[in-house]
């Protein structure tokens, strides 16, 4: 008898430990998941809200409110992502979300009882979100390598895309919503209450690897200098830079093309506003699809070559939608485009993530997010200037041959076709 308890206590040691469930695994992630889409639907439609006030002054107001955003984010994204890697990027978030419901709140009772908000008021308010995005969105950014093992991380982050993605399609709609119910004040109410939940599920959740980073043996290095390290190490990284030259093509040569000429090539061919809606669409739809079946089945053993064929897809059907007689073929040209999109960007970002040193999640997140955002705003204006000149038919053929030249130069650089 004790020579078969004894056996069965070893067959027992010996058995690998149970497999946990998937739920079990990534609730943290998914419950965080499910509180960061809460707030993105809240900021989308506060966005549209503070544009449309900032409309009601003129173009040059409402280019003013945006430029309000973006110029701080871009200038201290760099310096967030080092705070969040020092300090830790769930007190980041913390520290962020605390301050946008007191200034969402603010911004509520300011407007509230229909009173038309003053052009300083939402030129701050859109200052201030800028320069919280600096340091909110390195840190965001980071939490899925955070919260998920590494094996579920395209998974996890295709699963976030999708969310994104709902979000941005769902937040003009209910901004408008919101702004016909309740004025300027009650989107920025809605968006307090976003920011609340928000605040509640960091308070749940506790990533594991999440904390400062380990302590100097000397004197402390400054903010700057340890966000010029995440620069060297990100450029001196044969993975991570090519990755970065990747993002930043795809930025400049795809985001573009739905927002700023497909509506230009509505007008062209004299389609109604709805049609540009539909086309608008059709890339969405077709992000979104990619990013549901990454999220339900995984994606591609090899990433870098996934991420170029995404770009590959993206170029056909960005030449579809610039030769499109019709709205179908546009429509179709765009969810093409959606679907090499969304390809390219559910494999890329786990490479990225995924290749960053731990003590360097935030600033490479950083990083990213600059390249992507200096990209976009060289591009969208060179791409503005040039279809005043010509149409919008010839810099949409541009993007399509930048993309596919993107492509075919991933699929050619080592680090990212062995990755």
């Amino acid at each position: 008898m004790t020579t078969a308890t004894s056996a069965g206590a070893a067959r027992r040691t010996a058995l690998p430990r149970p497999y946990l469930p998937r739920p079990y695994l990534l609730w943290p992630y998914l419950l965080w998941l499910a509180g960061a889409q809460a707030g993105l639907l809240g900021d989308a439609a506060l966005s549209f809200a503070l544009g449309w006030a900032a409309s009601g002054y003129g173009g040059g107001a409402a280019g003013l409110v945006l430029t309000a955003v973006t110029v701080p984010r871009t200038v201290l994204v760099l310096l967030g992502g080092a705070v969040a890697d020092r300090f830790g990027a769930r007190r980041v978030m913390l520290a962020g979300d605390a301050v946008m419901l007191v200034v969402t709140a603010g911004l509520a009772l300011a407007v509230a009882g229909d009173r038309a908000a003053p052009l300083w008021l939402l030129v701050g308010a859109a200052g201030v979100t800028g320069a919280v995005d600096a340091f909110y969105l390195p840190a965001s950014g980071s939490m899925p390598r955070r919260l998920v093992p590494a094996d579920r991380l395209p998974r996890a982050l295709a699963l976030r895309q999708a969310g994104g993605q709902c979000a941005v399609l769902l937040g003009a709609p209910l901004g408008g919503l919101l702004v016909a119910g309740g004025g300027l004040a009650g989107a920025a109410a809605a968006d307090a209450v976003s920011f609340a939940v928000v605040l509640l599920v960091l308070l749940r959740v506790r990533p594991d690897r999440d904390g400062p980073g380990p302590a100097p043996a000397a004197a402390p290095v400054g903010l700057l200098r340890e966000a010029g390290a995440g620069v060297r190490l990100a450029l001196g990284d044969p993975l991570l830079r090519a990755a970065l030259l990747l993002t930043g093509a795809a930025a400049g040569a795809l985001l573009p093309v739905v927002s700023l000429l497909g509506p230009l090539l509505a007008r062209a061919h004299g389609w109604a506003a709805g049609t540009a809606g539909l086309v608008t669409a059709g890339q969405a739809a077709g992000v979104l699809v990619v990013a549901a079946s990454v999220a339900w089945r995984g994606g591609l053993p090899r990433p870098g070559v996934g991420a170029a064929a995404g770009l590959c897809t993206a170029s056909a059907g960005t030449l579809l939608l610039a030769l499109s007689g019709g709205p179908a073929a546009a429509v179709t040209g765009s969810t093409v485009l959606g679907l090499g999109s969304g390809l390219f960007a559910c494999h890329l970002g786990p490479l990225v993530l995924g290749g960053a040193p731990a003590s360097h999640l935030s600033r490479v997140q950083a990083l990213l997010t600059l390249v992507q955002s200096l990209a976009l705003v060289l591009s969208t204006g060179l791409l503005g200037t040039a279809a005043d000149a010509t149409g919008a038919v010839p810099p949409a053929l541009c993007c399509a041959l930048a993309t596919g030249a993107a492509g075919l130069a991933a699929l050619a650089a080592p680090a990212l076709r062995r990755a």
